[in-house]
């Protein structure tokens, strides 16, 4: 039966559906049934077909204090849909359509969005606190109780229906696989964008990733693919090296093999000199104080990608700030969604970007708890998890 066939009977209406919630920090995700209110003006009801979990889930599901530890929550932010329904307003998207929703906002009309200078939505990206884009605490979602569930980056895929805010919405092409298609909604995208957005890697050029993560991973396919002649990954975990090397890694540094030597020291006689481009994934400053030291004095370029769990301040040398290398950081990897995600779909279809190594298990719905274990445990890069049985 076509999967958008009983859209209709719900349009305008609420749909009772399953969620998991996240009611307690670090406690396992509860299977409930919910509420999904139809969507408002510039929204968009989703039928999600498939997510999956990134570590930005696990770090906000461990949060138990602070204005971002909310609950009852449906978390989850990488995932693809079906349009079953728009509300008003709603231009460019019909019931049915492929798509994808993704955490960070772009909405095409303020300054920054027209701007070619960086990802940045002046509208919208500096609020991170509302459950909807436009109608601040608002919430779509009720439990069986009637009591308001918290939404997560404004996408909430953790339930078998969502809605999500067009300024978070593209529109993809239905020939990607859709568990494909959703790895670039957050950590595929992030670390390949910001190879090719925000550092801008040239063929030839020499690269050093530090975290070998889904981002860091996505990072260096980023620089295989604009021609890098040497990507260096930094772990700890040597059964990443093995993997790594389908993403275009020809070296690797074990921070715990290195010696008395720091890892920026080894990586400068590997360069003879320091990398042309570092990309930090972990988020802790001691790493990125390594990473930025690691690039060539003059020219080298590092991009910041991890995030810290508690926001710490970072500490650089001023000389070496002073003698030419740069820093920056990135959310999305420099991306504008709408633009580019269309651009990495194509990537794929062409057979030139590598996403089918990102997916290390897929899971039901119901077991959405042991995609957590997994990746804390550090057995997974991504965990797919399919809505239907």
């Amino acid at each position: 039966m076509d999967k958008t066939s009983s859209f209709s009977i719900h349009k305008g209406k609420p749909i009772r559906c399953k969620a998991a919630l996240c009611r307690k920090a670090r406690e396992a995700l509860v299977m409930e049934e919910i509420q999904v209110d139809p969507p408002q003006a510039y929204e968009v009801r989703i039928k999600i077909i498939c997510t999956s979990l990134c570590h930005t889930d696990v770090t906000f599901w461990k949060l138990d204090s602070g204005p971002l530890a909310r609950f009852p929550r449906i978390l989850g932010h990488e995932s693809v849909g079906l349009v079953e329904s728009v509300g008003e307003h709603v231009d460019g998207f019909k019931q049915g359509d492929v798509v994808l929703p993704v955490f960070h906002p772009n909405c095409e009309e303020c300054k920054d969005c027209k701007s070619s200078k960086s990802n940045w939505c002046a509208r919208y990206a500096n609020d991170s606190i509302s459950n909807t884009r436009r109608y601040g605490m608002a919430s779509r979602f009720k439990d069986s109780t009637g009591e308001d569930i918290h939404h997560f980056l404004f996408v909430s895929s953790f339930s078998e229906y969502t809605v999500v805010d067009i300024a978070h919405l593209v529109k993809i092409s239905p020939d990607i696989p859709v568990q494909k298609a959703a790895l670039l909604s957050c950590g595929v995208s992030t670390g390949v964008g910001a190879a090719w957005k925000v550092a801008n890697v040239e063929e030839g050029s020499t690269v050093a990733v530090f975290g070998l993560g889904a981002v860091g991973l996505a990072a260096a396919e980023g620089a295989r693919l604009r021609g890098a002649a040497k990507i260096i990954g930094v772990d700890l975990n040597p059964d990443k090296f093995e993997l790594g090397k389908k993403f275009g890694f020809t070296d690797f540094v074990n921070p715990t093999l290195c010696g008395e030597k720091k890892v920026s020291e080894v990586i400068k006689e590997m360069t003879g000199g320091g990398v042309d481009y570092s990309f930090e994934c972990v988020g802790l400053p001691s790493i990125l104080s390594e990473a930025f030291i690691s690039t060539r004095t003059g020219s080298g370029k590092t991009v910041m990608l991890g995030m810290g769990k508690h926001a710490a301040p970072i500490s650089l040398g001023s000389f070496d700030l002073l003698s030419g290398r740069t820093i920056c950081g990135s959310l999305f990897g420099g991306l504008k969604s709408k633009l580019d995600i269309p651009v990495l779909v194509d990537h794929y279809l062409k057979k030139e970007l590598n996403l089918d190594s990102f997916i290390t298990h897929e899971l039901k719905f119901q077991e959405i708890n042991k995609a957590f274990e997994l990746l804390e445990e550090g057995k997974t890069l991504r965990c797919i998890i399919w809505m239907d049985n």
